[in-house]
């Protein structure tokens, strides 16, 4: 689950992490009434969106008196922000966060992020803040520092100094950056987050190291031990079919190709979008529907698949276990009675109930055609869909 920056800052503040003063309007009077509390000679106007790159996209602006923030806060209101994270699509801006302006020296990047190569925890920093992480890395990936650690390891004094002496940080900034590190760690796994990134980091004139933006995700499968932050979820920014999916308890992920998937089991899951490459094919979505579920559970899963426009075809792949054949063509079948299928339909069934449940899809009268392996579904369904 992501959060917004304005969420993410009011959390590290809780952990000693110096953030700018502000406070987030959802109206353009809200957004007044905050520009006239801060009233400050520099103040920054931020969309909120789960997206980076707001400023290219005209979503950060820096304004020099109350009645700038307002007219700036004003525009931001609902424009659509298109950045390289959301797509041509963009995302409409319904908050904005409104801060006073901080005079610093330099900018530096900081974040902490689950590591899979190590099953620990990596921490990177660089003395190029302020620009993408990624295009560093590529150009100039000397000016990458990461400190990786092992399983069940956690940051200790020393990797912060050595980070610290690093980015260049000396006397009081080196110690203020030491402490805001062993901070931000303390919130990363306090808060079971899987990604806390803070770019710019900057150091002031006084000494001090504050964070001037801040991104957060955190583990879903731990939100139950953390009730205060799954109320930070915004819906508005979450995908309209990863939202609905949420809602039937279905594990689900928006993908670009163009060939709905729907299968139970998340390995089966793999090979099926393996497969489906292997013929030409590319999956719209990552889809399962798990090992019990029920024919409005299947139901709910097909019509969420077939209301996605960039759908063309679609491929059941389901290996009844604990799951029911007749039961999932049951669910299948009425579902597609109910969307009116006009769409292809390849269904591979193996496992439980197998002949019933191919017998409920043979006598439905519907476009639907079995298969019995994956390699001639995978086949089926991709030559369906070519010229569509």
């Amino acid at each position: 689950m992501d959060i917004h920056e304005y969420q993410a800052k009011q959390l590290l503040a809780k952990y000693g992490v110096a953030v700018p003063v502000g406070d987030i309007a959802y109206k353009a009077h809200e957004a007044e009434n905050v520009a006239k509390w801060l009233d400050e000679p520099i103040m920054v106007v931020k969309a909120q969106i789960h997206a980076g790159g707001r400023g290219k996209a005209g979503g950060v602006k820096i304004v020099r008196s109350v009645e700038e923030a307002i007219e700036a806060a004003d525009k931001m209101f609902n424009m659509r922000l298109v950045t390289h994270q959301t797509g041509p699509e963009g995302r409409s801006v319904h908050r904005v966060y409104i801060e006073s302006g901080v005079a610093y020296d330099k900018e530096l990047y900081f974040s902490i992020l689950n590591d899979r190569e190590t099953a620990g925890i990596t921490l990177i920093a660089s003395t190029e803040g302020g620009m993408d992480i990624e295009e560093v890395a590529e150009k100039t990936p000397d000016k990458i520092i990461k400190v990786r650690l092992g399983p069940a390891a956690e940051l200790q004094p020393h990797h912060a100094r050595s980070l610290s002496y690093d980015l260049g940080l000396k006397g009081k900034t080196g110690r203020s950056a030491q402490k805001l590190f062993m901070n931000v760690f303390r919130a990363f796994l306090d808060l079971d987050a899987t990604l806390l990134e803070i770019n710019p980091l900057v150091t002031t004139k006084a000494g001090d190291v504050m964070a001037l933006d801040c991104k957060m995700s955190f583990d879903d499968n731990a939100l139950w031990r953390h009730r205060d932050i799954e109320e930070l979820r915004d819906d508005e920014e979450i995908d309209p079919l990863e939202l609905e999916a949420a809602r039937h308890d279905l594990n689900y992920v928006k993908l670009p190709g163009s060939i709905g998937l729907m299968v139970n089991g998340a390995g089966l899951s793999m090979a099926t979008m393996d497969i489906l490459k292997y013929y030409g094919g590319s999956a719209a979505n990552f889809l399962d529907v798990a090992g019990a579920a029920t024919p409005e559970r299947v139901a709910a899963a097909f019509k969420l698949i077939y209301s996605d426009p960039g759908v063309k075809g679609i491929l059941l792949n389901i290996f009844g276990g604990m799951m029911r054949c007749n039961s999932i063509a049951e669910g299948l079948v009425n579902a597609a009675r109910e969307v009116g299928l006009n769409k292809p339909l390849v269904v591979r069934l193996e496992g439980t109930n197998v002949e019933l449940g191919r017998e409920i899809l043979e006598k439905s009268g519907l476009p639907i055609q079995p298969v019995n392996t994956m390699g001639e579904a995978a086949k089926k369904i991709v030559d369906a869909v070519k010229g569509l």
